[in-house]
């Protein structure tokens, strides 16, 4: 029978700096376990990331953490020279064993990083210059692993962007209706069905493959606290390879909105014009030496693609009886999927202005 899990035990596998004196939960991610690790040195303290990876979502543990090798480490070569360059990648903390993860008793896989200090992500985007510098923060993380050396990178959650299979994963649920849930979401299912016909636009575009992140929220890039300019995207769990749109999309879904993800008054969900100009204005000067005409053809279509795909997952895990994402009270996936529904309609109205836009720019 397994044992509980032993965080505090688990940190004493990995080569941290000193005697750990506090592990705390950090950050709200849906997924894994997180945890803020402080040790002790003399005179001083240091901090350190410990996450335990959600097996139930990343089946293969070790795909991820091969992956995530292979591009903290390249993304370090490419940083090569920069000023302040260990704060602006991710750095994987070896175990005593010298592994860059570990394995417990009960077959969990565990990793580390080092913290990075004075520095923080936000739940919300408040100024167009925060989006330029997500923006920038994500078109330069793909940019710098466009010479990523073969072999091509593992998929640790295959068809994770294909939306048509989200698309039959949600009708799966709505048949299945193991809670009896479905005729509480009677007006959302009805929402996707309507907009079926967007599922397969991107992929029938025969886009170029690149390396993405795949999971952009504007929490996954960490701010300078001086001086607000992007340092570090985080969560790489997802990186693999993918549609440099996927990237930019849910940077729209993400950021243009002032609401959060799981809002509950829908009226603060909006598209706010101005943030998305700043998308892509950061995008396209930081990704854009690398984009096809194709993949700036679609830029403004993407945000709303992404965000009926992030819809559809939160219905069908609502429906299904939440078995992906984390929940924090009843009802919590439905409200999730009823504001991004509620952004795909703003998006909707300003759609031509958002591909006018794109075509003075890019």
């Amino acid at each position: 029978m397994s044992q509980p899990l032993d965080a505090r035990a688990v940190a004493g596998r990995f080569q941290f700096r000193g005697e750990v004196s506090a592990l705390e939960p950090h950050g709200n991610g849906h997924i894994n376990d997180t945890y803020l690790v402080t040790c002790r040195v003399p005179g001083a303290s240091v901090r350190y990331v410990l996450q335990h990876i959600n097996r139930n979502v990343f089946r293969d543990p070790s795909a991820v953490m091969q992956n995530i090798e292979r591009v903290t480490a390249h993304l370090a070569a490419q940083l090569a020279g920069e000023p302040d360059r260990a704060r602006r990648a991710l750095g994987l903390i070896p175990t005593r064993d010298g592994r860059n993860w570990y394995e417990d008793e009960n077959g969990e896989t565990w990793r580390a990083y080092q913290y990075i200090e004075n520095a923080r992500s936000y739940e919300a985007v408040t100024s167009t210059e925060q989006a330029i510098q997500a923006a920038r923060a994500f078109g330069r993380f793909q940019h710098q692993l466009a010479n990523l050396p073969p072999p091509r990178l593992r998929e640790p959650i295959p068809d994770f962007h294909h939306t048509p299979k989200r698309f039959a994963a949600l009708q799966k649920a709505v048949a299945a209706d193991v809670k009896n849930r479905a005729r509480l979401a009677q007006s959302e299912i009805e929402f996707c069905l309507a907009r079926e016909p967007i599922a397969d636009v991107l992929l029938k575009a025969n886009l170029p493959e690149r390396i993405t992140h795949n999971d952009t929220k504007f929490n996954n890039v960490l701010l300078d606290d001086a001086t607000g300019e992007s340092i570090c995207v985080i969560d790489l769990d997802t990186v693999m390879p993918g549609v440099a749109l996927f990237d930019f999309g849910d940077m729209v879904r993400t950021t243009t909105s002032p609401a959060d993800e799981d809002e509950q008054d829908l009226s603060k969900v909006t598209m706010q014009f101005p943030m998305f100009e700043a998308l892509v204005r950061g995008y396209v000067e930081a990704a854009g030496q690398f984009l096809t005409a194709p993949e700036l053809q679609f830029l403004a279509f993407s945000g709303k693609l992404i965000t009926y795909e992030l819809g559809m997952r939160f219905l069908a895990d609502y429906i299904a009886g939440d078995t992906y994402f984390k929940i924090h009270r009843e009802g919590h996936n439905l409200d999730r999927a009823r504001t991004q529904f509620k952004l795909i309609e703003s998006i909707e109205s300003q759609e031509e202005k958002m591909n006018r836009l794109v075509e003075s720019i890019a």
